[in-house]
């Protein structure tokens, strides 16, 4: 017999041994519109089915499309990547409630991996992007812009990362966050995300957070652009660079230092 607990967001599923997902995503989604989310898997499922379900009792969900099929619901899988995406073409507000992204586990009395989202569909979304998809060479910076409505005017606004769940808050200056993420909100309708020194591991699936709701945006960072050479290297205090010697005329003290540069 399979238990299902839904708390707080948290998935268990109990069947000889539990699953924990923590993922807690209301995706934003413009009625009438197409749009695309993605679904992460663990890397031992690449060579599964994946599948998209609807309905809010994960036991008794209804199947909307398998990977590979077109329709109202279309999924496209990259094991590479170990993440399927869907798309859609026009969600009505009918169409919110819980979906599941879903992978099908072989074997007797198994459980299939998935873990739930909710699309909250409205003619005017609490948190829109005027782009999902953004791209830039590695070295150069890319900006984001984030829109939400007068009622998340005063929430928490956030870029996060889909594949770790990291995020970067607005107005947070502690060293935990990456100095080469800003966010800077004006107050009124929306926020803009400045990534600088784009690195090719950035690439990937981002969401612009604004309280409760999300919007999914995609990164994708090009090789560097011909004649353009961006690096960066590390030294030590007493190392050698060409049969020079390097000190730091800066901090003396300092163990290690960092220096980029582009041709």
């Amino acid at each position: 017999m399979i238990y299902l607990l839904i708390l707080s967001g948290i998935l268990l599923y109990i069947s000889g041994g539990a699953r924990v997902n923590t993922l807690k995503l209301n995706i934003a989604v413009k009625s009438g519109s197409s749009g695309i989310i993605p679904c992460v898997y663990d890397k031992q499922h690449k060579e599964n089915r994946k599948y998209l379900c609807w309905g809010g009792i994960w036991s008794s969900c209804s199947i909307l499309a398998y990977a590979g099929e077109t329709g109202k619901f279309s999924i496209t899988d990259y094991p590479d990547q170990s993440i399927f995406t869907v798309r859609w073409d026009k969600l009505e507000i009918s169409d919110s409630g819980y979906y599941w992204c879903a992978v099908e586990i072989d074997g007797y009395g198994t459980v299939d991996a998935g873990y739930y989202l909710y699309l909250t569909v409205q003619s005017a979304p609490g948190v829109s992007v005027k782009n999902s998809s953004v791209s830039g060479h590695e070295g150069d910076n890319v900006s984001v812009q984030c829109f939400y409505t007068s009622g998340y005017k005063y929430k928490l606004k956030q870029w996060c990362r889909y594949k770790d769940k990291s995020c970067y808050t607005e107005k947070r200056t502690d060293t935990s966050q990456n100095p080469s993420v800003q966010i800077s909100d004006d107050g009124g309708s929306s926020f803009t995300v400045l990534m600088t020194g784009l690195r090719l591991s950035d690439s990937g699936w981002y969401f612009c957070s604004v309280g409760d709701l999300q919007a999914p945006v995609q990164l994708t960072v090009n090789e560097p652009k011909p004649g353009k050479i961006t690096n960066q290297f590390s030294y030590k205090n007493g190392d050698t660079l060409n049969g020079l010697k390097i000190s730091s005329c800066f901090s003396p003290f300092s163990d290690t230092y960092s220096i980029n540069y582009t041709i």
